[in-house]
């Protein structure tokens, strides 16, 4: 006889989207942070003497942790603990190190002791470039480690639903986490008389004691889910839903064609996107002559571009796949954007072409996101699935850590003996931009060609049919 299938919590509508505003605040806030020095670079050059290369240091800091090991282990972290452990542990890390570096930038540390010490060590740098940067590199430990915990929490919950809707609702609300401090960030550095960048970076890190505090509420939700699929797995005769993680299974992660095709994939695009962030404010105040916050005002509409297409294109990628060919296309027009920042842009510096590119960037951006992470759980088993999605980050965190940097070198290389921040030529940080692209252009295509060998199921829709899911269903409760 056949036992009644109940629905749990994550078959009801209501709960699982609730459930997706609650952890994607965490991101929303998270992003955020991460950029809301992005738009202030000359006012961080010219109010904390930090200089272009000072700059890249910091912005690349956030990922250097991460690099050396710490996100593999994050990814151990979250199969071995779960999804409420790691969410709460990585919300409390960003927390600490938006207070470090919130300190690092103060008046407080400003002439102290330990300003006085740090400026002195390791390199010429200024001590309050170096405390951010450790701030910032505690606070991307938990960053990514919130972004790992985040898809896998999104593949537990949306698990036969919409999957990639979901995901690239997640991924809108933190692009306009994006659109949302670049255009704050500027206005609230003046807000209290003279600009300042402390009274943004104070702001950014209240709200990441919300996201903590969103995040919590959300574990109350996950208990009661766990609670109702075990029941579920009693009545099907499923003592167990999934093999336990074991830490043999990274060898077997890291042995796979596929995943170093997509973790490749990934950094390269990544890299000509989270970089170019950090430095597209000053870029477009160098080539049009324009002041930071009008600079601001247009970079800002390049993440709506990407949350106002992400959820459409997840919602395609739900019902008729195509996930591969969407890679590729997004590999394309970031190319395209690049070059037009590089070479067009400084022989006709129109605030419309800039405008536009910034646009289809933005589209760029939410062709790749909202087929990559949906991709993962087609081809790595569930009791592993957080490792994957962690090591894709460790690659894409090299990228990120080493890029910010070669940018900053690489800018102060093509402007020797240019001291002024608003008079930068940045067509070769440009190209070097546009060459990553070409890159992930070609890992997209060799992606494409591998799954119409193997079929794994990269051009198919995430969504099955109903009869398909009822047959799984009854051969459930048979079993």
């Amino acid at each position: 006889m056949k036992e009644k299938i109940k629905a749990t919590l994550r078959d009801k509508a209501w709960a699982r989207w609730t459930a997706l505003v609650l952890v994607a605040l965490m991101m929303f806030f998270a992003y955020m942070f991460v950029d809301v020095m992005s738009p202030l670079q000359s006012l961080v050059e010219t109010q904390l003497g930090w200089s272009p290369e000072a700059f890249g240091y910091y912005a690349g800091a956030e990922y250097i942790l991460n690099v050396f090991g710490f996100l593999i282990v994050a990814g151990v972290i979250l199969d071995k603990m779960g999804i409420r452990f790691t969410g709460i542990l990585s919300a409390s890390v960003m927390l600490v190190g938006a207070c470090v570096k919130l300190y690092a930038i103060s008046d407080w540390f400003a002439g102290s002791g330990l300003d006085t010490w740090l400026s002195s060590w390791w390199t010429d740098m200024p001590g309050s470039a170096k405390l951010a940067a450790l701030g910032f590199m505690i606070f991307g430990c938990g960053c990514e480690m919130a972004g790992i915990t985040v898809s896998k929490t999104l593949a537990k919950w949306f698990e036969g639903h919409e999957m990639a809707l979901a995901m690239g609702l997640e991924m809108a609300l933190a692009r306009v986490g994006v659109f949302a401090i670049f255009s704050l960030s500027p206005r609230l550095a003046t807000w209290m008389g003279p600009a300042t960048v402390v009274t943004p970076v104070a702001f950014c890190t209240c709200l990441l004691l919300i996201g903590l505090i969103s995040y919590t509420v959300f574990t109350f939700m996950d208990v009661r889910l766990d609670h109702e699929l075990d029941a579920q797995n009693a009545n099907t005769g499923d003592e167990t839903s999934e093999e336990e993680f074991k830490f043999s299974d990274v060898s077997k992660i890291l042995s796979s064609k596929l995943f170093w095709v997509i973790a490749m994939l990934c950094v390269l695009y990544y890299s000509a996107i989270f970089p170019f962030q950090r430095y597209a404010t000053n870029m477009l105040q160098c080539t049009l002559g324009m002041s930071e916050q009008s600079a601001a005002d247009i970079f800002r509409w390049f993440p709506i571009g990407a949350a106002a297409l992400t959820p459409f294109l997840g919602y395609c990628l739900d019902r008729f796949g195509k996930g591969a060919s969407m890679l590729i296309g997004g590999a394309i027009l970031m190319i395209l954007c690049h070059l037009t920042f590089a070479v067009i842009l400084p022989v006709y510096p129109e605030t419309w072409i800039a405008f536009t590119a910034i646009i289809v960037l933005g589209i760029s951006f939410s062709l790749v996101p909202a087929a990559l992470w949906p991709s993962v759980p087609k081809i790595m088993e569930a009791r592993y699935l957080g490792s994957a999605y962690s090591l894709i980050f460790w690659v894409q965190n090299i990228g990120l850590a080493l890029f910010p940097i070669l940018i900053g070198k690489v800018l102060m290389w093509s402007n020797p003996g240019v001291d002024d921040p608003m008079q930068y030529n940045y067509t070769n940080p440009m190209l070097l931009f546009a060459g990553l692209g070409v890159l992930a252009l070609l890992f997209g295509v060799w992606l494409l060609v591998l799954n119409a060998k193997h079929n794994y199921g990269l051009q198919a829709p995430n969504i099955k049919a109903k009869t398909d899911v009822l047959e799984a269903a009854d051969q459930n409760a048979d079993a």
